[in-house]
This record gives C-alpha cells, sequence and structure tokens, in this order.
C-alpha cells in the first residue's frame, strides 16, 4: 500500500471516528433553513447585488474558517501535512465530515500538483432550495453562488495553517450545472511569523 493511500485511509477513518463520538450533532433541515433564511437576509440587505452577496458569504465563511480550524486541530490532533495531496484528503475526508457530515471527491489535480478540484456528491447548505431564474434585480441562478460560505471557510482554515490558497466554485447544481465543483489552488506557503514583542 502506498504512503498517499495509506494516509487517504487513515484520514477516513479519522474523520468518521470523530464525526460518530466527538461533534455534536443538529437537526439539518433546521440547519438548512437557518442558512437560507441568511442567504435570504443578505439579499435584502444587498439588494439582490450577486457580486456583493457572494462576497459577504465568502468573508463570512472566511471568519468561520479561521475559528474552526482550531477545533479541527484539536480534535483530530494532526501534524501538519506533508504535500498539499495530504492536505486535500485531510480536507475532504476529516474536515467536510466533522462539520457537514459528507465527503466529496477529489476529482481534478493540476500537472503541476498546486490546483485541486473537490466534487460535492451532496450539499447540506442547498437542500431544499431552488433559486428563481428571472427577478428583476438579475438571474440568481446565473450569478449566485450560493454556498460561497464554503469556499470562505476553506480560505480562512487554510490561511490559519500558513497556506495562501484561491478558493472558488467553477459549478453548482442549484445553477443548473451537472455537479457541485470549487477549486482550491495553493498560491503561495506563508512562513510562521513571530508577533511583533514575541522571542
Amino acid at each position: 500500500m502506498s504512503k498517499q493511500s495509506k494516509h487517504a485511509k487513515q484520514a477516513k477513518q479519522l474523520g468518521e471516528d470523530i464525526w460518530k463520538s466527538q461533534t455534536v450533532k443538529i437537526n439539518s433541515e433546521l440547519f438548512t433553513l437557518t442558512y437560507g433564511s441568511l442567504v435570504a437576509q443578505i439579499c435584502r440587505e444587498e439588494k439582490f447585488d450577486y457580486e456583493k452577496i457572494n462576497n459577504v458569504l465568502f468573508d463570512m465563511g472566511r471568519n468561520i474558517g479561521v475559528r474552526l480550524i482550531e477545533e479541527f486541530l484539536s480534535k483530530t490532533s494532526l501534524e501538519r501535512c506533508s504535500s498539499f495531496k495530504e492536505t486535500s484528503e485531510a480536507i475532504c475526508k476529516i474536515g467536510f465530515k466533522m462539520f457537514l457530515n459528507v465527503v466529496p471527491n477529489v476529482t481534478y489535480w493540476s500537472a503541476d500538483g498546486r490546483t485541486f478540484q473537490l466534487t460535492l456528491l451532496e450539499n447540506p447548505l442547498s437542500d431544499f432550495v431552488e433559486l428563481p431564474d428571472d427577478i428583476d434585480e438579475g438571474s440568481a441562478r446565473k450569478e449566485l453562488w450560493y454556498s460561497n460560505i464554503l469556499c470562505g471557510v476553506l480560505k480562512g482554515a487554510l490561511e490559519m495553517v500558513q497556506l495562501d490558497c484561491q478558493v472558488w466554485f467553477v459549478s453548482d447544481v442549484l445553477r443548473g450545472d451537472a455537479s457541485t465543483d470549487i477549486k482550491i489552488r495553493l498560491v503561495q506557503v506563508l512562513k510562521d511569523e513571530i508577533p511583533d514583542g514575541d522571542e
């Protein structure tokens, strides 16, 4: 068994174990409806300017990701991943499982090994959701990334482990696409910096 496949198997088992024993469960329908209400409120506040709404959702997610990484690291006791592929396994098989009880698939790797794509076979944020196609202010179905908070969470969490990444939606079944896909591109590994005054 290769080191990579062994790591993937261990990551999957760890995600399952944490989900079963260490995660507080909430009603998934309540979670979905609460998120839907949040998105609707932001749409009204931003007057259905979908570019702004996407940015608000991303920024909210980034703030959440900065905090979630602490829980992730304390519950998993993972050491620093030795490669970006190991990072992708930790995201899919542990992170998504811990917090959303889903396990996306990595469906693409770039030749340079710096970009991968996650395909969400199920997205709990979008259960019971149908985007309107035609409204006066624009088309939500063409412009809104309804679950953009996920991209922000990934961006914030990865930054906290010194990985500066671009994270964006490529497709979403809510927009009529065949699958829901998120791409993550490693821009640079950030240096560990000691805050001023700490030595």
